[in-house]
């Protein structure tokens, strides 16, 4: 039975063997990168924020202007050509020249909002990899936990069909050969459950990845090993939320200051050309400077709206910084945990097990144990196995966390 469980544990993917090949860590990665909905959608936002930038960058455009006038109602327009008409045709030509550093100060928000985008699209990709590798070693689980209910159905499907030879040569009582039964049929549902456990972890693995056919997917890497060296004290690390929240400060303030900067008045220069047709034909040329007359307001409400807008941005960015202290010490500790129970289930309870319900098969053979405590062994192991298998998952999602909030690299 030892054998057989550390088989499980090395090789869990090809004992499910249900079809397909097994699927490692790095393939399911790659596969993700490649497929991952979550990541188009934030290239796209990066997208936009690149098209934001380009609009910052741009001066407004000139207003061209064209006039006909004083057309006399008795006369009308008068013969001859356009050119001979009885009207005052004027054309006009208008450009908006801004003061007080405004396109400036609109390229800087838009290339900090432009990079906190492209920060945000990390941090998806960071927490989208947490959900893959989860999901992978969900999937990993899953397989383990069925192989595992598999053999416990096998192993009381012959303990039952044993009972009914030994009930009728009067080995055992029938009520004993009853609990057989009843094990058996528990067995069964369990194992049909931890199929269906199976085949729920390959559709979310599949969704992340791409792949139309779930059923193929199986989970092929071993577990993580045991590392026991010591967690360094990361207080914050670099992370892209981080360069988000800051960029998105810089955008606030460049917005504030921006704000500021409409108190200072923007021209509007006009050059224009009168073509005068009512007596005499008379051409002129004409240049005219126009400005906004602060009559009503200064823009205060504008203003006032940029410095809360620039506090709350400082004020999300310390609670960033605040969170992620919390998330990484809550990282460390949860992997901590984890290592430690992995190691004593693994270190000496799971081994006593194993020893007591092979002597208990063994003792039972021989009729010195009675089916009661044979039944007891067998649950004991069962359920010691189970959550060695959940220890060894909780561990690989530990160190998978842990390396994710302090470790992540931008993806390529």
């Amino acid at each position: 039975m030892r054998r057989l469980f550390f088989a499980l544990f090395l090789l869990p993917a090809a004992v499910l063997a249900d079809g397909g090949s097994p699927l490692s860590l790095r393939q399911a990665e790659a596969r993700w990168q490649e497929h991952s909905r979550e990541l188009r959608l934030a290239g796209l936002a990066v997208s936009g924020a690149a098209a934001d930038s380009q609009v910052a960058r741009q001066t407004p455009n000139p207003e061209v202007s064209l006039n006909a006038q004083a057309i006399s109602p008795s006369t009308g327009f008068g013969a001859g050509g356009l050119k001979d008409k009885r009207m005052d045709t004027i054309f006009r030509v208008e450009q908006v020249i801004e003061r007080g550093g405004k396109r400036d100060l609109r390229i800087k928000g838009a290339e900090s909002r432009l990079a906190a985008t492209r920060f945000d699209a990390d941090e998806t990709a960071r927490q989208q990899l947490g959900v893959l590798r989860r999901a992978y070693y969900d999937l990993l689980l899953a397989q383990e936990k069925l192989a595992l209910a598999r053999d416990t159905a096998a192993l009381y499907g012959k303990s039952a069909d044993a009972g009914k030879l030994r009930q009728k040569a009067g080995d055992i009582a029938p009520v004993d050969l009853t609990r057989l039964q009843i094990d058996r049929v528990r067995a069964d549902s369990e194992a049909r459950l931890a199929q269906s456990e199976v085949e729920q972890a390959q559709l979310a693995l599949a969704y992340l990845i791409g792949e139309p056919d779930a059923r193929s997917l199986q989970a092929g890497d071993p577990w993580p090993a045991v590392d026991g060296k010591n967690l360094p004290e990361i207080e914050i690390p670099q992370r892209p939320d981080l360069d988000a929240a800051q960029r998105r400060v810089d955008a606030a303030e460049a917005d504030r200051d921006l704000a500021r900067a409409l108190k200072k008045r923007d021209l509007t220069v006009g050059l224009q050309y009168e073509h005068n047709r009512q007596s005499e034909p008379v051409n002129s040329y004409g240049l005219g400077v126009s400005l906004p007359l602060f009559v009503w307001h200064e823009y205060e409400g504008q203003i006032a709206r940029a410095e809360t807008d620039y506090a709350a941005a400082r004020l999300a960015f310390e609670q960033q910084q605040a969170q992620v202290r919390g998330q990484v010490a809550q990282a460390r500790n949860a992997l901590l945990a984890a290592r430690d129970r992995y190691q004593r289930l693994e270190g000496g309870l799971l081994a006593d097990a194993e020893r007591v319900a092979k002597a208990a098969e063994f003792a039972y053979t021989k009729g010195a144990m009675g089916l009661m405590d044979l039944l007891d062994a067998r649950r004991t192991l069962r359920q010691i196995q189970g959550e060695a298998a959940v220890a060894r998952a909780d561990y690989a999602k530990a160190v998978a966390d842990w390396q994710l909030q302090t470790e992540f690299r931008k993806l390529p």
